[in-house]
């Protein structure tokens, strides 16, 4: 068979995804190939810190984020709680931020830098981490460490438990949280605004942070909201039991039909979610999926509620056009239940399902009848891969997918490294380093699809930036039974407390030659459909083997827009800690603050 200039995005064009009636909406791209076989599950190397959050930030490393605590790892004389790991030899490097990141958020801006915010005030060494901002540059001598400046950059206000999402010009935006700890957010430590790193002057907040009535109808269990990027420049955000579009250019919230069946999707009643594939065969139309959570109260006593109270078991799509919309959630069922799954995204399009358990909340030390200090049991020790091609009823399968042997509860990890295998870290849902059951966990683990085992293609070419409706050339080497390939170009985001903030697949349109050794392939078309920042992009073949996931930064590389005055206004506005937001100024009316440069992240 000739490929000869096969088009990479039309493959089951004759299965278009959307039609003119809702009916239609999922399944219809027609089944996908996916390499057959059994998955594989390694456990090997050690964190040497608890895996709260997890980024792969190049090719050969990933970062991890634990919280201050007495890891027996150390570094500069003092307990570690950050490391960069090593892939390929599974070694890992102290590293040594200065503030306390427990559960904080992250991102990466535009120009590849992560960018760690918000934090906790607990001190057994460094510093309070509530207004921290940490910065990390991946460098290829692998000597670089976590950058912060306490007195020139940090946040607005007090934030833990807040999330965060890259936006088109780069930048990132950080929303939510609590300015002070607790089990669930409340009245009194609500954070209900967000803010931009670096500051902007928007909408009449020049720099510092802007009210946001989303955060305060959520309440009380709103604390790391799902945010995801969508095609339009918008954000979904979704809360609690709630959901809504998030115009952060004018500032205002359009409400979207509620999760169903009374799921709350929030912690302490952690869902998964994820941006469905964006194709050209869908038009890049984005569906949001969401799985797992709890349908307990937001308004008891912790004390009331048992660690052995059933999560949800339920998956619900939700197409974001507008005869999507109007036919609301569609709602399936996970094989099992879970609260704190983790929702990964494959080079293939599928999805994997993974961690969690299968009844309490997250959290430890609140609920009644407690495992050890989980607030959790039952751990849900078999993942679950989740095909969102193939017709209602037969989309779940953990067929040859071994189950693991390690809890990965409250303060667990999970994501798509570059060579296509399922990275899992962490669970310590305990006060401090412990031994008892559900213990501080620093063994990883990793599975690897049945893809990891047929041949793979190669390829070579790929510039170290791709900008935006750029053409660039592949040089491929596809395995013999392979007659064309297609591009999944991913951002593996960033994974903690089962929110992956920034996780994408966006195929790209490419063309093969008539000898199929090179790939003609375009850039994404916008920034809307993929924000500047890092990218690893992906060869599968029509079999639905991926090649090892090169990364390149999409974008110029540079560092994303700093307006020195409103990171002067911000320095100004938020000394000491949380400061209620002041009502915009009159129009016309601007700041008088001197001009003062934040430090831009090097790119």
């Amino acid at each position: 068979m000739a490929r000869g200039l096969y088009l990479c995005s039309i493959l089951l064009s004759v299965f278009p995804l959307f039609f003119a009636g809702p009916a239609h909406r999922h399944g219809s791209l027609g089944r996908r190939v996916f390499a057959n076989g059994n998955w594989t599950l390694l456990q090997q190397g050690t964190t040497g810190v608890s895996g709260m959050q997890l980024a792969i930030v190049s090719e050969t490393t990933a970062i991890i984020y634990d919280k201050v605590e007495h890891n027996p790892l150390t570094v500069n004389g003092h307990v570690a709680w950050s490391v960069e790991v090593d892939l390929s030899t599974l070694t890992v490097r102290a590293l040594n931020p200065l503030s306390n990141s427990w559960c904080a958020t992250g991102s990466f801006l535009g120009n590849g830098t992560l960018v760690n915010s918000g934090g906790n005030p607990v001190v057994i060494t460094g510093a309070n981490g509530l207004q921290a901002i940490r910065m990390f540059t991946p460098c290829d001598d692998k000597t670089c460490d976590v950058f912060e400046d306490p007195n020139h950059i940090h946040l607005t206000s007090n934030r833990w438990y807040p999330s965060s999402i890259r936006i088109e010009d780069g930048s990132i935006i950080i929303y939510g949280g609590s300015v002070g700890g607790g089990y669930i957010n409340s009245n009194s430590i609500n954070n209900p605004t967000y803010e931009f790193f670096p500051p902007k002057n928007i909408n009449g907040y020049n720099g510092v942070q802007i009210p946001s009535q989303f955060l305060l109808n959520t309440l009380n269990g709103n604390h790391f909201p799902i945010m995801i990027y969508l095609p339009d420049g918008t954000i979904f955000v979704a809360a609690n039991q709630d959901a809504m579009i998030f115009n952060w250019q004018t500032n205002t919230e359009t409400a979207l039909p509620g999760i169903p069946n009374g799921v709350r999707i929030t912690s302490p009643f952690s869902a998964g979610a994820t941006l469905l594939p964006l194709t050209p065969e869908n038009n890049y139309t984005p569906e949001v999926m969401i799985c797992g959570g709890s349908t307990v109260s937001d308004s008891v006593s912790p004390s009331t509620i048992s660690s052995q109270v059933p999560a949800s078991a339920q998956c619900s799509r939700l197409v974001l056009n507008e005869s999507g919309i109007a036919a609301g959630w569609q709602v399936e069922h996970m094989p099992q239940a879970r609260v704190m799954p983790e929702l990964v995204l494959l080079p293939d399009g599928r999805v994997l399902i993974v961690n969690g358990a299968q009844t309490g909340v997250a959290g430890y030390g609140n609920v009644a009848n407690r495992v050890g200090q989980s607030n959790a049991d039952n751990p849900a020790f078999t993942p679950v891969v989740y095909d969102p091609s193939a017709p209602a009823g037969g989309r779940f399968s953990d067929v040859g997918i071994p189950a693991t042997n390690i809890a990965r509860l409250y303060h667990s990890t999970a994501s798509l490294t570059p060579n296509g295998t399922i990275m899992l870290a962490g669970s310590n849902p305990n006060d401090d380093v412990t031994t008892t059951k559900y213990p501080t966990e620093y063994r990883m683990e990793f599975y690897s699809p049945p893809y990891m085992a047929k041949p793979r293609p190669t390829y070579t070419g790929l510039p170290a930036t791709v900008n935006y409706g750029e053409v660039f050339t592949l040089t491929v080497d596809l395995p013999p039974t392979a007659t064309n390939a297609s591009v999944s170009l991913m951002d593996l985001g960033f994974a903690t407390h089962a929110v992956h903030m920034d996780q994408r697949l966006l195929k790209l349109v490419c063309s093969l030659s008539d000898d199929g050794t090179t790939l003609t392939v375009t850039g994404p078309s916008t920034a809307r459909l993929y924000p500047p920042g890092p990218a690893y992009l992906y060869i599968v073949t029509d079999e639905g083997v991926p090649s090892f996931g090169h990364k390149t930064i999409i974008g110029t590389g540079g560092s994303p827009p700093v307006d020195g005055d409103a990171a002067a206004n911000m320095l100004k506005a938020s000394v000491g800690s949380f400061v209620t937001p002041p009502p915009p100024p009159a129009e016309g009316e601007g700041s008088n603050v001197a001009t003062a440069v934040i430090p831009a992240p090097s790119s």
